[in-house]
């Protein structure tokens, strides 16, 4: 009969038998900081051209996962995705065993927007008076929030608006910068590329507003509507 008893070893040697199990399985598992390295390096490409002063801050795996370790990661954004707030940003290894997994991120932008710096009625001219800059997280305003006083400074309000708030582009009656039916010019951007395509507009708006466009192909996409007939699709 087969005998599957495990010969007897003396204690040093038997605690270094196991030593070495869990070594072999300690190195069995994906290192972490490699991913974060990953992460990070594409996040930092990313953002490379960003205006104000980035911060970013990523969760860890797991060090007790059970990923078979990687030789050749990559780390990607989701389709539609942009480094902007809070996002998962996928990791893959390529070689020598394939695996996905995506890493929670923060992408935090601080810099300068406008705010109403008191109360104003409906059908006001906008002043330098009347709006005060402020610092604080971009990536935590809408996307029409305005940053420029140069841009509102002129425009007469839709509305009464209240002191404190954030000058959204809305709030403020603005010579359309995009008008249904115009061919405009669709550009998308990001860490060292630059895309141009046309379509043409399915709805009026001014600078820093969402405009509605249809591609030559059908294809219909969101963009922020600027001066010239031009409306950027942000990656």
């Amino acid at each position: 009969m087969l005998d599957l008893t495990l010969p007897f070893l003396p204690r040093p040697a038997l605690l270094a038998v196991l030593g070495l199990g869990i070594a072999l399985s300690a190195q069995a598992q994906q290192a972490p900081e490699p991913v974060r390295q990953a992460v990070e390096r594409l996040l930092l490409a990313e953002t490379s051209g960003l205006p104000g002063r980035v911060s970013l801050s990523q969760g860890a795996i797991d060090p007790r996962n059970q990923l078979p370790p990687c030789s050749q990661l990559e780390a990607f954004l989701p389709a539609g995705a942009r480094a902007w707030g809070q996002i998962s940003v996928g990791v893959r290894c390529l070689a020598p065993s394939p695996w996905n997994i995506f890493v929670p991120a923060r992408v935090s932008v601080f810099g300068e927007y406008l705010v109403i710096a008191r109360p104003l009625p409906a059908g006001r001219t906008i002043g330098l008076a009347d709006l005060r800059p402020e610092q604080g997280d971009l990536t935590t305003l809408p996307e029409s929030v305005m940053q420029e006083a140069a841009r509102a400074v002129g425009q007469t309000t839709r509305y009464a608006l209240a002191a404190g708030q954030p000058l959204k582009s809305e709030m403020l009656r603005m010579p359309p910068a995009v008008q249904q039916g115009q061919k405009v010019r669709v550009v998308s951007q990001g860490a060292g590329f630059q895309v141009s395509n046309e379509g043409v507009a399915l709805n009026t708006v001014a600078d820093g507003q969402v405009a509605q466009v249809r591609l030559v192909g059908g294809q219909v996409l969101s963009g922020i509507a600027r001066p010239g007939g031009v409306v950027e699709i942000r990656p």
